[in-house]
């Protein structure tokens, strides 16, 4: 049965008040409203979205992932489901659920294998797990897919470090002088190659220390 005019006149009311509440920069007036749309159609995607959006600007992620898990569960075309749990990666990614945010990234790679953002998130979780080879092979992926974006490039040349792949890891830092030179030189000095090979062995300790410590912290791009 469609929805009266009756309800279908306060639905976008209460959208319209909770957009202009974003638009004043008032956040919580804006999550009262979607809260006040969640009350009349618990399971409306928009709402449930930005609810989602809204609370990770407040920094309160837990309430965030609640609402993600909420939209990963709702049917819907396959690229609508590969979004969702792409966002819901990404929050559990930023709160520092690694175990969890896997499985959400591995989804929405599944759902939609083009989804290069996807497969970096996937990723950074797998460096911060010191899964290295299977990292490779998600960063690969990414560049396959965007391969003008020298994030993944960066990581990729990070990687083969870790792995004591030096030469490899030069080759990434060739590949990135053709177009992102500043980013070429960066990643030479941050990688320490104008130094000795023991130099070399240091850089590569601390890319494993810091995957072990969780310092994988980077926003999904």
């Amino acid at each position: 049965m469609s929805p009266s005019p009756k309800s279908r006149f306060c639905y976008f009311l209460l959208k319209a008040q909770a957009m202009a509440q974003l638009v004043f920069g008032h956040r919580t007036g804006a999550l009262t409203g979607f809260d006040r749309m969640l009350m009349h159609w618990p399971l409306d995607r928009y709402a449930l979205a930005s609810r989602a959006h809204v609370l990770v600007q407040l920094n309160r992620l837990d309430e965030s992932i609640s609402s993600q898990q909420q939209l990963v569960l709702l049917a819907g075309p396959q690229l609508q489901r590969a979004a969702a749990w792409f966002n819901l990666g990404y929050v559990l990614q930023q709160a520092g659920r690694h175990e969890e945010a896997r499985p959400a990234f591995e989804k929405a790679t599944e759902y939609d294998p083009g989804m290069d953002r996807a497969w970096y998130g996937l990723a950074l979780v797998l460096i911060h797990q010191q899964q290295f080879h299977e990292a490779k092979r998600a960063l690969k992926k990414n560049t396959e897919l965007q391969p003008m974006s020298p994030y993944g490039w960066y990581r990729l040349a990070e990687v083969n470090l870790a792995l004591g792949e030096p030469e490899k890891l030069r080759q990434v830092i060739e590949h990135l002088r053709q177009f992102e030179p500043g980013v070429a030189v960066q990643l030479e000095r941050d990688m320490g190659l104008a130094g000795s090979v023991s130099g070399l062995a240091d850089k590569r300790r601390t890319a494993l220390d810091r995957a072990a410590a969780g310092k994988v912290s980077d926003a999904v791009h």
